[in-house]
Parts: C-alpha cells; structure tokens; sequence
C-alpha cells in the first residue's frame, strides 16, 4: 500500500510514455485490372466536439487554489500514514492519518475505503511532492456545530461508539466534536458503573449543542427505553393471565409493590392483593429483594397486574374440591351393602 501512495503521488513527475512511430510501408501495386472493385463505405456523420463539453474539466483544472478553501475528492488509495484524494485536479490531494478525524476510535485501516467521498480543508497547495495538503479534521470542525444544530432540532439518532467511560459519564465523539453522555443518561436507568460503557456501540440523541462553550450534551437513554419498552412488549406476550411465577420484590410503594419477573418485565402487586387480611402498607408483609410467588392477575396495554391473595384463595379453593371429591368416592365397608341395594330396588 505504500508502494501505492507514493506512486500516485510521484505520478505528475514521471515523464509520459509515448510509443516510437512505425516506419510507413508502401504498399505494392496493383494493377487496376486485377484490383477488385470496393463498395463505397457510408458516409459516417461527423462528430463536433465543443469547448463547452470540457469546461468543468477545464474550470476545474485551472482554478487557483488557496489556503482555507475546501475541496472535495475520492480515495484512490491510503495507508496507516493516510490518505491519497482524486480532487479532478491537476494535482492529487493527500490527508495525513492525524488530519482524518479527531475521534480517537478512528481507524484509518477499517474506517476508509477506495472510493469514499469526503471533504477536507486546504492547508497547503503544495506538501513538497506535489500534492495539495488537506485536513478532513478541519473542515469537519468548520462545519461540524451547523450540523449538529440540525440534527439536535430534527431528533436525529446517531449511532457511534463510546471513546472513553469517566466516573460521572462517557465520552462520543458526533461529526469529530467530544460529546458528552451522562451517568443519568446512559441506560434506562442511572449507571453507577461507567466503566463498562468504554468500546461500546450507543444510538444517541443530540439534546445540548452550545459552540461558544465548545459543549456537546447527549443522551442515549431515549433509544435506550425505546428498545426496552419493545423488548418488554415482546416478553409480555408470553405470558399468560393466571399463571403462577416467581418474582423478586424491586420496590415498596404506598399503593403496592413493584415485582421483577424477569426478561425485562415488571408487574405490579397492588396492596389489595398481597394478602387476604387487610394491611396498612405492603411493607408489613414483604421487603425488598424478597422472593414472592404471583399470579397474572390481568394484562392490559402492556402492564401485569399481580396477586398473591389469589394463590391462597385457589390453594383453598383445591384443598376443598378435593376435599368433596374424596367424600363423594369413599364407600363403607358394609358387608350387607349388596343386599340393601337389591332390596331397595
């Protein structure tokens, strides 16, 4: 690959090759009576080329060039050391790898590709082999704060990874500006452990853009209950009303408790349905972390109603159907039971 580079980039030195010119050979003569007679060839139509055909090659060839400007082109070719830009002009344009990003994630060797189009700002028209020194990285913070202006007022979702977990937070960089996520933002709920957020892939929203103070402020915690109300509908689906299930108390409100079922679902055990005696707050019976065993009382849009009363009522309700049951099949052992019957017929 660095054979590659630097050919392009000594391309304008090395001399044009042309092909020596054949000597003409005369060609024998032929008698006009053994040369057979030729059909005349049509007539074809004569193309007219014009100026105006080449003169965006032409403007573009011979426009000058100056420090600042910005300037567009294609990757023909790049290495860990940069990147070789096809600008339609006379002379190539190179990025060096510092002028490619200011996001410390980039990789140079995953991140590009022949035939990427970018823009890059003009540092200099000449980098002393013939080619126009250009910075992807400038340009990109010349225009970056406009962009993100936008996407904050449109809602735009940006997905990158995270370039550094901090103890109240995590670093992203979003169209090369350090962004800022915090702890609070991060997940659905708040991440006391950032330190695992580090190499992680975030789709984020843009909620603070102030380029006088050079701060970005974003937030994945949208994207984040997005995904996690989706996930819950799904698990949801699977369960079914008067199934039994364990759970573990998550909180205690005055109104009831909150029971992890897992997979992501919660249900809400309402204090009217913790116990069959009537109790002042569910912390009289339960505490938090306790395991419970719940019945799916109702689902409705999404939310799981639970009971523990009921599973005692249906324990009593089974204890006294059997109860019956073995009543109605017990038979004495009378020996004079026959008899009667035929007796009583």
């Amino acid at each position: 690959m660095n054979d590659t580079l630097d050919t392009v980039m000594n391309a304008a030195e090395e001399p044009e090759l042309t092909s020596a010119a054949e000597p003409e050979v005369a060609a024998p003569e032929v008698a006009a009576s053994e040369a057979p007679a030729e059909p005349e060839a049509p007539a074809k139509p004569e193309v007219t080329e014009k100026m105006e055909d080449y003169s965006k090659e032409v403007e573009s060839s011979v426009r000058k060039i100056y420090e600042g400007d910005i300037m567009e082109g294609e990757v023909i070719a790049f290495n860990e050391h940069g990147v070789i830009l096809d600008l339609n002009y006379f002379a190539t344009g190179r990025v060096p790898v510092e002028e490619m990003s200011a996001d410390p994630t980039f990789n140079i060797m995953t991140d590009v590709k022949v035939g990427d189009r970018f823009q890059a700002m003009v540092k200099s028209v000449d980098d002393g082999k013939g080619n126009i020194l250009l910075s992807k990285k400038a340009c990109e913070s010349e225009n970056s704060w406009d962009k993100l202006r936008k996407m904050k007022e449109e809602g735009t979702v940006v997905t990158g990874t995270v370039s550094e977990a901090v103890k109240s937070g995590a670093v992203m960089y979003v169209e090369g500006i350090r962004g800022f996520i915090p702890a609070s933002k991060l997940d659905v709920r708040y991440v006391e452990d950032t330190s695992t957020y580090a190499g992680k892939k975030l789709s984020v929203r843009i909620i603070e853009v102030d380029e006088e103070r050079k701060k970005l402020i974003l937030s994945a915690k949208e994207s984040a209950t997005e995904a996690y109300v989706k996930q819950q509908a799904e698990n949801v689906k699977r369960l079914s009303v008067g199934s039994i299930l364990t759970g573990t108390v998550e909180s205690l409100q005055n109104y009831g408790a909150f029971v992890d079922l897992g997979d992501g679902i919660s249900g809400l055990l309402h204090i009217s349905e913790i116990s069959a005696e009537r109790i002042s707050h569910p912390k009289a019976v339960l505490r938090t972390g306790q395991k419970v065993n719940v019945m799916v009382l109702r689902i409705e849009n999404g939310k799981v109603s639970l009971s523990m009363k009921a599973i005692e009522a249906a324990k009593e309700q089974q204890v006294e159907e059997e109860a019956k049951e073995y009543h109605s099949e017990y038979v004495p052992n009378n020996p004079f039971a026959d008899l009667l019957k035929d007796y009583l017929k």
